[in-house]
Protein backbone atom coordinates (compact mmCIF):
# COMPACT_ATOMS: atom_id res chain seq x y z
CA UNK A 1 0.00 0.00 0.00
CA UNK A 2 0.92 3.66 -0.19
CA UNK A 3 3.48 4.94 2.29
CA UNK A 4 4.60 8.54 2.37
CA UNK A 5 8.31 9.16 2.22
CA UNK A 6 11.28 9.40 -0.06
CA UNK A 7 14.73 7.94 -0.45
CA UNK A 8 17.99 9.47 -1.53
CA UNK A 9 18.87 12.95 -2.69
CA UNK A 10 17.28 15.20 -5.28
CA UNK A 11 18.90 14.95 -8.70
CA UNK A 12 18.12 16.03 -12.24
CA UNK A 13 19.45 15.14 -15.69
CA UNK A 14 21.14 18.04 -17.47
CA UNK A 15 23.62 16.18 -19.70
CA UNK A 16 24.29 18.30 -22.79
CA UNK A 17 25.96 16.05 -25.37
CA UNK A 18 24.03 15.20 -28.55
CA UNK A 19 21.80 12.12 -28.40
CA UNK A 20 22.51 12.03 -24.67
CA UNK A 21 21.31 8.88 -22.97
CA UNK A 22 21.29 9.00 -19.16
CA UNK A 23 22.65 6.03 -17.27
CA UNK A 24 19.78 3.54 -17.14
CA UNK A 25 21.55 1.66 -14.35
CA UNK A 26 21.33 4.63 -11.99
CA UNK A 27 21.02 3.60 -8.34
CA UNK A 28 17.27 3.45 -7.60
CA UNK A 29 17.95 4.81 -4.11
CA UNK A 30 18.60 8.25 -5.63
CA UNK A 31 14.91 8.48 -6.56
CA UNK A 32 12.07 9.90 -4.48
CA UNK A 33 9.02 7.78 -3.73
CA UNK A 34 6.07 9.96 -2.79
CA UNK A 35 2.49 9.50 -1.68
CA UNK A 36 -0.56 11.67 -2.28
CA UNK A 37 -3.86 11.19 -0.48
CA UNK A 38 -7.16 12.77 0.41
CA UNK A 39 -9.47 11.59 3.20
CA UNK A 40 -11.85 8.90 1.94
CA UNK A 41 -10.20 9.08 -1.48
CA UNK A 42 -7.60 7.47 -3.68
CA UNK A 43 -3.99 7.09 -2.59
CA UNK A 44 -1.27 7.62 -5.18
CA UNK A 45 2.32 6.42 -5.26
CA UNK A 46 4.72 8.39 -7.44
CA UNK A 47 8.41 8.17 -8.26
CA UNK A 48 10.77 10.88 -9.43
CA UNK A 49 12.38 8.30 -11.72
CA UNK A 50 10.51 9.00 -14.94
CA UNK A 51 7.99 11.14 -13.00
CA UNK A 52 6.17 7.82 -12.76
CA UNK A 53 2.69 6.98 -11.49
CA UNK A 54 3.56 3.86 -9.50
CA UNK A 55 0.31 3.14 -7.70
CA UNK A 56 -3.33 4.06 -7.41
CA UNK A 57 -5.32 2.55 -4.53
CA UNK A 58 -9.04 3.22 -4.83
CA UNK A 59 -11.33 2.91 -1.77
CA UNK A 60 -14.33 0.62 -2.29
CA UNK A 61 -17.70 0.70 -0.50
CA UNK A 62 -16.87 -2.47 1.48
CA UNK A 63 -13.83 -0.80 3.07
CA UNK A 64 -11.21 -2.48 0.87
CA UNK A 65 -8.90 -0.76 -1.61
CA UNK A 66 -8.24 -1.75 -5.20
CA UNK A 67 -4.79 -1.30 -6.70
CA UNK A 68 -5.70 -0.32 -10.27
CA UNK A 69 -2.36 0.79 -11.81
CA UNK A 70 0.29 -1.73 -12.89
CA UNK A 71 3.82 -1.47 -11.45
CA UNK A 72 6.75 -3.63 -10.40
CA UNK A 73 7.37 -4.56 -6.74
CA UNK A 74 10.74 -2.77 -6.51
CA UNK A 75 12.27 0.36 -7.97
CA UNK A 76 15.07 -1.69 -9.49
CA UNK A 77 12.59 -3.92 -11.35
CA UNK A 78 10.60 -0.85 -12.37
CA UNK A 79 13.73 0.62 -13.96
CA UNK A 80 14.47 -2.56 -15.91
CA UNK A 81 11.03 -3.12 -17.48
CA UNK A 82 10.54 -1.81 -21.01
CA UNK A 83 6.77 -1.32 -21.07
CA UNK A 84 6.95 2.29 -19.76
CA UNK A 85 4.71 1.38 -16.80
CA UNK A 86 3.22 4.62 -15.45
CA UNK A 87 6.01 6.84 -16.80
CA UNK A 88 5.86 10.40 -18.06
CA UNK A 89 6.70 10.18 -21.77
CA UNK A 90 8.69 12.74 -23.76
CA UNK A 91 10.06 14.50 -25.66
CA UNK A 92 7.58 12.98 -28.11
CA UNK A 93 5.11 10.22 -27.25
CA UNK A 94 4.53 7.32 -29.65
CA UNK A 95 6.39 6.50 -32.87
CA UNK A 96 8.25 8.72 -35.33
CA UNK A 97 8.82 6.99 -38.65
CA UNK A 98 12.48 6.05 -39.22
CA UNK A 99 13.46 8.36 -36.35
CA UNK A 100 13.39 11.47 -38.50
CA UNK A 101 11.12 14.25 -39.60
CA UNK A 102 11.19 16.94 -42.26
CA UNK A 103 10.26 20.48 -41.26
CA UNK A 104 10.80 23.81 -43.01
CA UNK A 105 12.92 22.11 -45.65
CA UNK A 106 15.26 20.39 -43.19
CA UNK A 107 15.49 16.77 -42.11
CA UNK A 108 15.99 16.26 -38.38
CA UNK A 109 17.39 12.86 -37.43
CA UNK A 110 16.50 11.43 -34.05
CA UNK A 111 17.91 8.57 -31.97
CA UNK A 112 16.09 5.32 -32.82
CA UNK A 113 15.28 2.83 -30.10
CA UNK A 114 17.56 -0.18 -29.80
CA UNK A 115 16.66 -2.85 -32.32
CA UNK A 116 14.33 -0.55 -34.25
CA UNK A 117 14.54 1.82 -37.20
CA UNK A 118 12.05 4.12 -35.51
CA UNK A 119 11.87 6.26 -32.40
CA UNK A 120 9.28 5.30 -29.78
CA UNK A 121 8.36 7.48 -26.78
CA UNK A 122 11.33 9.81 -27.17
CA UNK A 123 13.93 7.06 -27.53
CA UNK A 124 15.64 4.76 -25.05
CA UNK A 125 16.93 7.79 -23.19
CA UNK A 126 13.56 9.55 -23.17
CA UNK A 127 11.94 11.27 -20.22
CA UNK A 128 10.76 7.93 -18.79
CA UNK A 129 14.40 7.05 -18.06
CA UNK A 130 15.32 10.34 -16.38
CA UNK A 131 15.49 11.43 -12.79
CA UNK A 132 13.09 14.36 -12.46
CA UNK A 133 13.59 17.12 -9.92
CA UNK A 134 10.92 17.23 -7.20
CA UNK A 135 10.04 20.92 -6.93
CA UNK A 136 7.10 20.91 -4.50
CA UNK A 137 5.16 18.25 -2.65
CA UNK A 138 2.35 18.15 -0.10
CA UNK A 139 -0.45 15.73 0.79
CA UNK A 140 -2.42 16.35 -2.41
CA UNK A 141 0.08 17.53 -5.05
CA UNK A 142 3.60 16.91 -6.32
CA UNK A 143 5.30 18.97 -9.02
CA UNK A 144 8.43 17.80 -10.86
CA UNK A 145 10.63 19.28 -13.56
CA UNK A 146 13.25 18.20 -16.07
CA UNK A 147 15.76 19.92 -18.36
CA UNK A 148 16.20 18.24 -21.75
CA UNK A 149 19.32 19.66 -23.46
CA UNK A 150 19.59 20.80 -27.06
CA UNK A 151 20.16 17.69 -29.20
CA UNK A 152 18.67 15.32 -26.62
CA UNK A 153 17.77 12.14 -28.54
CA UNK A 154 18.18 14.32 -31.65
CA UNK A 155 15.54 16.93 -30.83
CA UNK A 156 16.45 20.60 -31.29
CA UNK A 157 16.38 23.17 -28.50
CA UNK A 158 16.72 23.02 -24.76
CA UNK A 159 13.33 21.94 -23.44
CA UNK A 160 12.21 22.58 -19.87
CA UNK A 161 9.35 20.31 -18.87
CA UNK A 162 7.09 20.22 -15.83
CA UNK A 163 4.52 17.72 -14.60
CA UNK A 164 2.15 18.13 -11.65
CA UNK A 165 0.02 15.37 -10.15
CA UNK A 166 -2.89 16.81 -8.13
CA UNK A 167 -5.71 15.12 -6.24
CA UNK A 168 -8.24 17.85 -6.94
CA UNK A 169 -11.01 15.83 -5.23
CA UNK A 170 -10.96 12.56 -3.23
CA UNK A 171 -11.60 10.44 -6.35
CA UNK A 172 -10.15 12.77 -9.02
CA UNK A 173 -6.55 13.01 -10.23
CA UNK A 174 -5.39 15.68 -12.64
CA UNK A 175 -2.04 15.58 -14.43
CA UNK A 176 -0.84 18.93 -15.78
CA UNK A 177 1.95 18.91 -18.36
CA UNK A 178 3.92 21.98 -19.44
CA UNK A 179 7.03 22.76 -21.53
CA UNK A 180 9.03 25.68 -22.94
CA UNK A 181 11.86 25.57 -25.47
CA UNK A 182 14.84 27.56 -26.74
CA UNK A 183 14.28 26.42 -30.36
CA UNK A 184 11.38 25.16 -32.42
CA UNK A 185 10.70 21.51 -31.60
CA UNK A 186 7.85 19.00 -31.67
CA UNK A 187 6.50 18.17 -28.21
CA UNK A 188 4.10 15.51 -27.00
CA UNK A 189 4.14 14.64 -23.31
CA UNK A 190 1.78 12.12 -21.73
CA UNK A 191 1.45 9.52 -19.01
CA UNK A 192 1.78 5.80 -19.78
CA UNK A 193 -0.15 4.21 -16.90
CA UNK A 194 -1.65 0.76 -17.39
CA UNK A 195 -5.04 0.20 -15.76
CA UNK A 196 -6.88 -2.83 -14.45
CA UNK A 197 -9.96 -1.78 -12.51
CA UNK A 198 -10.57 -5.30 -11.19
CA UNK A 199 -7.51 -4.75 -9.00
CA UNK A 200 -5.96 -8.19 -9.38
CA UNK A 201 -4.41 -8.07 -12.86
CA UNK A 202 -6.83 -10.60 -14.35
CA UNK A 203 -7.38 -10.35 -18.11
CA UNK A 204 -8.39 -6.74 -18.73
CA UNK A 205 -10.27 -7.61 -21.90
CA UNK A 206 -13.30 -8.30 -19.72
CA UNK A 207 -13.47 -4.53 -19.11
CA UNK A 208 -15.91 -2.39 -21.05
CA UNK A 209 -14.42 0.60 -22.90
CA UNK A 210 -15.85 3.71 -24.55
CA UNK A 211 -13.74 6.09 -26.67
CA UNK A 212 -15.30 9.28 -28.04
CA UNK A 213 -13.49 9.03 -31.37
CA UNK A 214 -15.02 9.00 -34.87
CA UNK A 215 -11.68 8.19 -36.57
CA UNK A 216 -8.66 5.99 -35.96
CA UNK A 217 -5.24 5.73 -37.59
CA UNK A 218 -4.43 2.52 -39.51
CA UNK A 219 -0.82 1.33 -39.18
CA UNK A 220 1.59 -0.95 -41.00
CA UNK A 221 3.37 -4.07 -39.72
CA UNK A 222 5.78 -1.92 -37.66
CA UNK A 223 2.90 0.15 -36.21
CA UNK A 224 3.81 3.22 -38.28
CA UNK A 225 0.79 5.17 -39.57
CA UNK A 226 -0.16 4.45 -43.16
CA UNK A 227 -1.00 8.12 -43.63
CA UNK A 228 -4.76 8.50 -43.76
CA UNK A 229 -7.27 8.53 -40.93
CA UNK A 230 -10.18 6.11 -41.28
CA UNK A 231 -13.73 6.22 -39.88
CA UNK A 232 -14.37 3.81 -37.02
CA UNK A 233 -17.94 3.12 -38.16
CA UNK A 234 -18.52 -0.55 -39.05
CA UNK A 235 -15.04 -1.58 -37.85
CA UNK A 236 -13.60 -3.24 -34.74
CA UNK A 237 -12.30 0.22 -33.72
CA UNK A 238 -15.74 1.65 -33.02
CA UNK A 239 -15.88 2.17 -29.25
CA UNK A 240 -18.22 5.17 -29.35
CA UNK A 241 -21.11 3.35 -27.69
CA UNK A 242 -18.90 1.32 -25.36
CA UNK A 243 -18.27 -2.42 -25.60
CA UNK A 244 -16.22 -5.20 -23.97
CA UNK A 245 -12.60 -4.98 -25.13
CA UNK A 246 -12.68 -8.69 -25.98
CA UNK A 247 -15.70 -8.33 -28.27
CA UNK A 248 -13.78 -7.45 -31.44
CA UNK A 249 -10.27 -8.42 -30.34
CA UNK A 250 -8.31 -9.56 -33.45
CA UNK A 251 -11.49 -9.19 -35.48
CA UNK A 252 -9.75 -7.73 -38.53
CA UNK A 253 -6.39 -7.74 -40.30
CA UNK A 254 -5.54 -4.30 -38.95
CA UNK A 255 -4.96 -5.78 -35.50
CA UNK A 256 -2.76 -8.63 -36.72
CA UNK A 257 0.60 -6.86 -36.63
CA UNK A 258 0.13 -5.75 -33.02
CA UNK A 259 -1.66 -8.94 -31.88
CA UNK A 260 -4.57 -6.81 -30.74
CA UNK A 261 -5.32 -3.14 -30.23
CA UNK A 262 -2.35 -0.75 -30.35
CA UNK A 263 -3.89 2.12 -32.28
CA UNK A 264 -4.38 5.86 -32.13
CA UNK A 265 -7.81 7.46 -32.15
CA UNK A 266 -8.58 11.05 -33.11
CA UNK A 267 -10.92 12.26 -30.40
CA UNK A 268 -14.09 14.22 -30.97
CA UNK A 269 -12.95 17.88 -31.06
CA UNK A 270 -15.38 18.76 -28.28
CA UNK A 271 -13.40 16.59 -25.88
CA UNK A 272 -10.65 19.25 -25.72
CA UNK A 273 -12.91 21.43 -23.54
CA UNK A 274 -12.89 18.64 -20.90
CA UNK A 275 -16.61 19.09 -20.17
CA UNK A 276 -17.24 15.47 -21.16
CA UNK A 277 -14.94 12.45 -20.85
CA UNK A 278 -12.99 11.30 -23.88
CA UNK A 279 -12.73 7.79 -22.45
CA UNK A 280 -14.75 5.66 -20.02
CA UNK A 281 -13.59 2.31 -18.64
CA UNK A 282 -15.63 -0.13 -16.51
CA UNK A 283 -14.20 -3.00 -14.48
CA UNK A 284 -14.97 -6.56 -15.46
CA UNK A 285 -16.97 -7.09 -12.26
CA UNK A 286 -18.93 -3.87 -12.84
CA UNK A 287 -18.01 -2.37 -9.45
CA UNK A 288 -15.67 0.46 -10.52
CA UNK A 289 -15.38 2.92 -13.38
CA UNK A 290 -12.79 5.42 -14.54
CA UNK A 291 -13.27 8.30 -16.95
CA UNK A 292 -10.55 10.33 -18.67
CA UNK A 293 -10.94 13.90 -19.88
CA UNK A 294 -8.11 15.67 -21.68
CA UNK A 295 -7.16 18.71 -23.71
CA UNK A 296 -4.98 16.55 -25.98
CA UNK A 297 -6.45 15.72 -29.41
CA UNK A 298 -5.86 11.97 -29.66
CA UNK A 299 -5.57 8.78 -27.65
CA UNK A 300 -3.41 5.68 -28.03
CA UNK A 301 -5.21 2.53 -26.87
CA UNK A 302 -2.86 -0.39 -26.21
CA UNK A 303 -4.29 -3.67 -24.97
CA UNK A 304 -1.20 -4.78 -23.04
CA UNK A 305 -0.60 -7.86 -25.18
CA UNK A 306 3.18 -7.81 -24.58
CA UNK A 307 3.27 -7.58 -20.76
CA UNK A 308 4.12 -11.24 -20.18
CA UNK A 309 6.99 -11.72 -17.72
CA UNK A 310 7.13 -8.25 -16.16
CA UNK A 311 7.34 -8.54 -12.33
CA UNK A 312 3.95 -7.79 -10.78
CA UNK A 313 3.28 -5.79 -7.65
CA UNK A 314 0.79 -8.56 -6.76
CA UNK A 315 3.57 -11.17 -6.79
CA UNK A 316 4.80 -13.35 -9.63
CA UNK A 317 4.73 -11.79 -13.09
CA UNK A 318 2.14 -10.08 -15.23
CA UNK A 319 0.53 -12.00 -18.07
CA UNK A 320 -0.39 -10.51 -21.41
CA UNK A 321 -3.42 -8.19 -21.21
CA UNK A 322 -3.04 -7.71 -17.45
CA UNK A 323 -3.71 -4.01 -18.02
CA UNK A 324 -4.41 -1.50 -20.78
CA UNK A 325 -2.72 1.78 -21.59
CA UNK A 326 -4.93 4.75 -22.48
CA UNK A 327 -2.51 7.51 -23.51
CA UNK A 328 -3.82 10.99 -24.40
CA UNK A 329 -1.45 12.54 -26.94
CA UNK A 330 -1.03 13.86 -30.46
CA UNK A 331 -1.34 11.33 -33.27
CA UNK A 332 1.83 9.25 -33.76
CA UNK A 333 4.34 10.53 -36.33
CA UNK A 334 2.59 13.91 -36.31
CA UNK A 335 5.79 15.87 -37.09
CA UNK A 336 5.69 14.20 -40.53
CA UNK A 337 1.96 14.80 -41.07
CA UNK A 338 0.98 18.48 -40.82
CA UNK A 339 -2.12 17.68 -42.89
CA UNK A 340 -3.87 15.82 -40.07
CA UNK A 341 -6.86 17.65 -38.50
CA UNK A 342 -5.42 18.36 -35.06
CA UNK A 343 -3.63 21.32 -33.44
CA UNK A 344 0.06 21.65 -34.41
CA UNK A 345 2.53 19.68 -32.30
CA UNK A 346 5.24 22.35 -32.61
CA UNK A 347 6.46 24.48 -29.74
CA UNK A 348 8.14 27.81 -30.51
CA UNK A 349 10.59 29.81 -28.38
CA UNK A 350 8.55 32.14 -26.20
CA UNK A 351 5.53 29.84 -26.35
CA UNK A 352 4.22 27.44 -23.73
CA UNK A 353 3.04 23.87 -24.37
CA UNK A 354 0.32 23.06 -21.82
CA UNK A 355 -2.12 20.16 -21.60
CA UNK A 356 -4.12 18.37 -18.91
CA UNK A 357 -5.39 14.86 -18.25
CA UNK A 358 -8.10 14.22 -15.63
CA UNK A 359 -8.97 10.79 -14.21
CA UNK A 360 -12.22 10.31 -12.28
CA UNK A 361 -12.90 7.10 -10.36
CA UNK A 362 -16.45 6.13 -9.32
CA UNK A 363 -18.31 3.22 -7.79
CA UNK A 364 -21.05 1.57 -9.79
Amino acid sequence: MCRAGRSGSRTSSTDTHEHATPDATQDPMTSHTLCLRRPNGVELELSSRGATWLGCHVPMPDGTRRSVVLACPTQEQQMRQRAFLGATIGRYANRIDHARYRHRGHVVRLAPNAGSAHQLHGGDGGFHAREWRVDTVDETQVAMSLVSPDGDQGFPGELRAWVAYTLVEPMVLEIALRAVTSAETPVCLTNHAYFNLDGDARDVRAHRLRIAAPHYLPVDAELIPLGQLAPVAHTSYDFRAGKPIAQDWLADAGQTASLGYDHAFLLDPGCAEMREPAVELWSGDGALSMSIATTLPALQFYGGQHLQGIPSRHGGVYTNCAGIALEPQFLPDSPNHPEWPQPPCWLQPGGVWEHRIRYVFAWR
